[in-house]
């Protein structure tokens, strides 16, 4: 065996195995390339196997992935007890880190958390539900809010609000003036929708699929709110949960109901399990929990 890993070089691993491509990974590391490939030849080197397939394209092999759970879980853990310590230590209550695909949703609760908890800190990250998961696995986020349940191991979850999910159209389109529709109705409409892999996304072709249609998708966007402006903007039809129809009362739309009983989401809050969440964390999570997510205050 030679030298020991540092947490240096497992970091470096990490955003290696994140991007699969170490000119990124150096661009975002703010080291050399040739360094950063040294560093993981030398770790490949310490373990005894490779981590990345090199054939053309960067890709993590079985083995990195492996690995790269292991270390998440470490640099997790220590990450962890550091905040633990300060806490002990009477550092305040430190901060809290949330994610969800939209932050639209929680200005009313976290501005209610902030009122009555003043001394903790908020860090917003919007995330996919995938990369959500994986900060989660690796403890770089405390809590995560996604429209589909995460269903990975060691992670527990509780669902906020189960919601019916309806057809948002400009307020001249012709269907404006219906109260519900079929998915035959929409089949030829052109769609504003997330992009693959969003929850929005995934219901929509999952509605069509089940009367073997393919939507057809004009536009991708990546935030909630962009899609009901460029609905609101006749450039398209889309499907809106009810909350964001709530919220969205500003722009010219009209919500029309989905003859489906599928066509709806469960916003499900999840955190990791198996050790003791800080108090900060605590408190949020209670609070989101607490929430009355249908009427706009606590339960």
């Amino acid at each position: 065996m030679g030298v020991p890993v540092d947490l240096h070089t497992l970091t470096q691993f990490l955003a290696v195995a994140r991007l699969e491509h170490l000119s990124r990974a150096a661009e975002e590391l703010r080291v050399a390339q040739p360094s950063l490939s040294r560093s993981i030849a030398r770790l490949e080197a310490e373990l005894g196997t490779p981590l990345f397939d090199r054939g053309g394209r960067l890709r993590l092999n079985e083995s990195g992935r492996v690995f790269r759970g292991h270390v998440e879980r470490a640099l997790g853990e220590l990450a962890a007890g550091r905040r633990a310590v300060a806490e002990a230590a009477g550092q305040g209550f430190g901060t809290v880190r949330l994610a969800s695909e939209t932050l639209l949703a929680f200005s009313g609760p976290l501005a209610a958390f902030k009122r009555a908890h003043p001394d903790v800190e908020i860090e917003l990250h919007q995330l996919s539900a995938e990369e959500m998961t994986r900060r989660l696995r690796a403890q770089e986020i405390d809590l995560a809010v996604a429209s589909l349940p995460i269903d990975t191991p060691g992670l527990e979850s509780v669902p906020l609000l189960d919601e019916e999910v309806g057809l948002a159209v400009a307020h001249g389109h012709p269907l404006a003036g219906r109260t519900r529709v079929g998915i035959s109705d929409i089949a030829g409409e052109p769609f504003v929708a997330g992009r693959p892999g969003h929850w929005q996304r995934r219901l929509l072709e999952r509605l069509f699929a089940g009367h073997g249609l393919t939507p057809r998708i004009v536009c991708e966007v990546d935030e909630a709110g962009t899609i009901a402006e460029l609905i609101s903007a006749d450039l398209g039809i889309g499907l809106v949960p009810a909350i964001a129809h709530r919220t969205a009362t500003r722009l010219p739309l009209t919500w029309v109901a989905i003859d489906h009983p599928g066509c709806r989401r469960t916003l499900t809050l999840s955190w990791g399990a198996g050790g003791r969440l800080p108090t900060a964390v605590r408190l949020l999570r209670d609070a989101l929990t607490a929430w009355d997510w249908t009427g706009g205050g606590r339960g």
